[in-house]
């Protein structure tokens, strides 16, 4: 299947995983089950859960395991149903599009460009919460690089 629709760009090695590690078909059969499942989790602001990230496309964050998870850092719960939210790594990186901060007991780096929105049906189990000064860093951090300025 040609994907003609997409603009024609240049390929551009090492860009893509090319080793065909990933697991696209069991990741749409856990979203699908996901979907139909339809559970709401109580969530609030600064919230670590384990979420159901899936196998992106791309630079875009996986999650792992047969769960597709890693932990996610709710930033802002807009409904019943939605947050904003940013995933988690223990790999170290440095940068303006990183933030990081200690949780229980390990070093918690945030991926800040992957930041999106979340359905509450891909969380698993509440990790714990961070104190309301690491949430202010991580949303600090996250302005900064959206709106490409320095806030207080």
């Amino acid at each position: 299947m040609g994907l003609k629709f997409f603009a024609p760009c240049a390929r551009v090695a090492g860009i893509m995983d090319t080793n065909d590690t990933k697991d696209f078909t069991g990741w749409i059969k856990l979203k699908i089950k996901l979907h139909f499942t339809g559970h709401i989790c109580a969530i609030k602001d600064g919230d670590i859960w384990w979420c159901a990230m899936g196998e992106n496309v791309g630079t875009e964050i996986n999650g792992k395991s047969k769960t597709f998870a890693r932990p996610v850092l709710v930033i802002r719960k807009l409904s019943r149903y939605s947050f904003i939210g940013v995933p988690l790594t223990s790999q170290k990186h440095e940068g303006s599009w990183y933030s990081s901060f200690e949780f229980q007991n390990k070093r918690q780096v945030v991926v800040l460009a992957q930041v999106r929105n979340f359905s509450v049906s891909r969380l698993y189990r509440k990790m714990g919460v961070v104190p309301e000064s690491d949430l202010e860093l991580v949303r600090n951090g996250l302005a900064s690089l959206i709106l490409g300025k320095n806030n207080p």
